[in-house]
């Protein structure tokens, strides 16, 4: 069982390592090892068009997340607060496609739509794309968590006299925080992944930094873009290890703020 495990993490963490080393190959050629270097990430750093289409994804990420957190947290609060209403079977199941279909279906039938409405396509309508297929992520996340949760605290409030507005400013709104966060930070990581749906929706100028990957690797794959992929795996860990070094703390406070 255990060789069984190791093989597993093998399998996943041993090509994340390997790119990682050939981002520090002095050669251009992946398959000979001349030495240690930097030249790559000097180059990535010089490269405008990758860099501009960094920016230009990060810039789409946090819009078209911030838009479906909006819009999927009012569709979770109706899906778990409002109870039966006429045509929530319709409504939950409109919001359940995105979920199901493939993205190269997502992204041809909202080019056919900025199509036919006469849209200019660019960074805005690859945004409202993005918004448009993880407001449902981000509709499951919190309904999710309203349903866990029960009614229970909000209707203690209004037993109180609170009126709906402060129930959901004060009750309902920090329970679901957490939802609205993961919800937040999985549209963003969704976005910013996203090359189908980018590549039907995007127009000149607006080249995302999946779309200067793809194109790239047309060519064959480069130390510089090995060195890229090294950068975004040391941001995405750095995050991840402070979110572990700062969750004993929380925790501690959160205890010492009950008491």
């Amino acid at each position: 069982m255990r060789a069984v495990l190791l093989l597993g993490y093998a399998f996943l963490y041993l090509p994340l390592a390997l790119m990682a080393v050939y981002g520090f190959n002095d050669s251009r050629l992946l398959t000979v090892w001349t030495g240690f270097s930097w030249r790559w990430y000097a180059a990535l750093w010089n490269d405008g068009q990758v860099v501009g289409a960094a920016l230009l994804s990060l810039r789409i990420a946090a819009v078209s997340a911030t838009l479906a957190t909006c819009l999927g947290a009012c569709a979770g609060v109706a899906l778990a607060r409002f109870g039966r209403f006429r045509g929530r079977g319709a409504f939950a199941g409109v919001l359940a496609i995105p979920l199901v279909i493939p993205d190269v279906v997502a992204g041809l039938s909202l080019l056919l739509l900025f199509v036919a409405a006469g849209v200019q396509r660019g960074a805005v309508t690859v945004t409202l794309a993005h918004a448009g297929f993880t407001l449902a992520y981000v509709a499951v996340v919190v309904q999710a968590r309203l349903a866990d949760t029960g009614m229970d605290l909000e209707e203690a409030a209004a037993d109180l006299g609170a009126p709906p507005w402060r129930v959901f400013a004060s009750v309902t709104l920090p329970l679901m925080t957490p939802a609205l966060v993961s919800g937040w930070l999985l549209a963003f990581t969704l976005s910013l992944d996203d090359l189908v749906v980018a590549s039907f929706t995007s127009g000149p100028g607006a080249t995302t930094l999946p779309m200067v990957l793809f194109s790239q690797l047309h060519l064959g794959p480069t130390p510089e873009v090995f060195a890229l992929a090294t950068v975004v795996l040391a941001i995405v860990l750095a995050a991840l290890l402070d979110a572990w070094l700062l969750r004993p703390r929380v925790r501690v406070a959160g205890v010492r703020t009950a008491a």
